[in-house]
């Protein structure tokens, strides 16, 4: 009965019964189901969302201008460039970061419908939200945490969070990388009968939209305008997702939002051999890019994160960059953040320099740090893996090999990820999926929403990779 084969079997059981969604109420044909009335349905109301998280100290965090980034940005921009660098202090929650937000709803739903506890699989700080939140509310806590090599070492970023996980209350379950991590969750579910507070749920997403929400009031009351740009860290996707549909809930549908990622090419995410050679354990590519792509990979059957619909813009920024950003933002404004946020704001102080100086540019989160979360301790940990840490030119690194510390700011830059690939390989994945069946109407309307695009151009990508085929 729990071998990998009957377990995975019963995955669907599983789920439904640890969140008591029947997730067939919002398929349509085929590949398609209704996005909208699942988040309508299954979530909750802004009015309600927003007096749950200040029930618990989540929300109404403050938005930061800072000045002297803006300026040094300034220096090495064309005339007439640099906008102003604006950040939300999401480290100003409960446990610490925007996954907070996500964290006080599942678990306020866990409680309402009963639940004795709540159980996550997560290696990063949404563990600690979920075991602030649950500890609150009187609930049982696991988290599952893809923490180690086969060698029992565990990256000091993970490691540093299990511990935050462990002070608040949690039982942490800490495992090896690779596909046992999703069994030995499934197993632990059904065997505690606690509620799934998965990231990718409509209760998680719908979380993170107060983030965005507050951006649009806060910036029309304390700034007297919107910003232009709005740049979210990617890896599940669920952060640019809510923060979008919030700002959109609040009437504004101008502000381009842009989703930024480490660059970890080359590296596989499952791989034990890869896994302590990459010095950053979410917001980037090796999560980014495929969640964007095909988000129902994630441990529900339809994810709530869904980037695509909401990406303007996709850029890439390396590890190097985000380093010398973090320590910038300490000795420049006296802050210290974590590398999550840190890595849109190392995108954003290279996007400022493209934009006009009477614009603004605004990095919607940032996050607590800790002994194993800063600079030091993860370029010792890079050293200490044979990775080779140097100044120089940043587009010299290559992940898992070296990190390049630019020799000074100007040399901070970002590389676009063409939408038009992403859309590309997301109507490839749906191909797959299909097989050789034709899409009926309601599913090509489906990928049109999927990919912010038209039936038109669905339809174009199709003949081509059809083609190509």
């Amino acid at each position: 009965m729990n071998s990998y084969e009957s377990v995975m079997a019963r995955r669907a059981e599983l789920m439904q019964k640890s969140l008591q969604i029947n997730y067939d109420d919002f398929e349509l044909e085929g590949i398609a189901f209704d996005y909208e009335k699942m988040m309508n349905e299954a979530a909750y109301s802004m009015e309600e969302m927003i007096e749950i998280q200040s029930r618990v100290g989540v929300g109404n965090t403050p938005i930061i201008e800072l000045k002297n980034m803006t300026e040094l940005a300034r220096k090495y921009a064309p005339k007439g460039k640099g906008a102003r660098i604006f950040i939300k202090d999401e480290a100003a929650n409960a446990s610490g970061s925007f996954k907070d937000r996500r964290a006080a709803i599942s678990v306020y739903h866990a409680k309402k419908l009963g639940y004795k506890g709540v159980i996550t699989a997560t290696s990063g700080n949404y563990g600690a939200a979920v075991a602030s939140h649950a500890a609150k509310l009187g609930l049982k806590c696991i988290v599952v945490q893809e923490c180690l090599d086969s060698k029992g070492v565990g990256q000091p970023e993970i490691v540093e969070k299990a511990r935050k996980c462990e002070a608040l209350g949690a039982e942490v379950v800490q495992l090896t990388v690779g596909p046992e991590l999703f069994y030995q969750f499934l197993m632990l579910m059904e065997e505690t009968g606690y509620f799934n507070a998965s990231l990718y749920t409509p209760f998680g997403i719908a979380g993170v939209e107060t983030l965005g929400y507050e951006i649009v009031h806060q910036f029309e009351k304390e700034v007297g305008r919107q910003p232009d740009v709005v740049v979210a860290t990617n890896a599940g996707g669920g952060n640019l997702t809510g923060t979008a549909r919030g700002m959109r809930k609040a009437g504004n549908t101008t502000t381009k939002i842009f989703a930024a990622s480490v660059d970890l090419s080359g590296l596989h995410m499952a791989s034990d051999s890869d896994f302590n050679a990459k010095s950053f354990t979410t917001g980037h590519t090796g999560f980014g890019v495929p969640f964007t792509t095909n988000p129902d990979r994630s441990d529900v059957p339809r994810s709530a994160a869904r980037p695509l619909r909401y990406m303007d813009r996709y850029v890439l920024i390396r590890q190097g960059e985000v380093f010398f950003i973090t320590e910038a933002l300490a000795n420049l404004e006296g802050l210290e953040k974590g590398p999550a946020g840190n890595t849109s704001l190392a995108a954003a102080f290279a996007l400022a320099q493209e934009m006009n100086e009477d614009e603004i540019i605004l990095v919607q989160e940032t996050e607590y740090t800790g002994a194993g979360k800063s600079v030091q301790p993860q370029l010792s940990f890079a050293r200490d893996n044979g990775i080779e840490i140097y100044f120089g030119e940043p587009s010299e690194e290559v992940p898992g090999k070296s990190i390049v510390l630019p020799s000074n700011p100007g040399k901070i830059s970002v590389r676009d990820v063409e939408l038009s690939r992403l859309k590309n390989s997301t109507i490839k994945n749906a191909l797959k999926t299909k097989g050789s069946d034709m899409f009926s109407d309601v599913e090509l309307d489906y990928l049109a929403q999927e990919i912010n695009g038209t039936v038109k151009e669905v339809i174009e990508i199709i003949n081509n990779l059809t083609i190509k085929q």
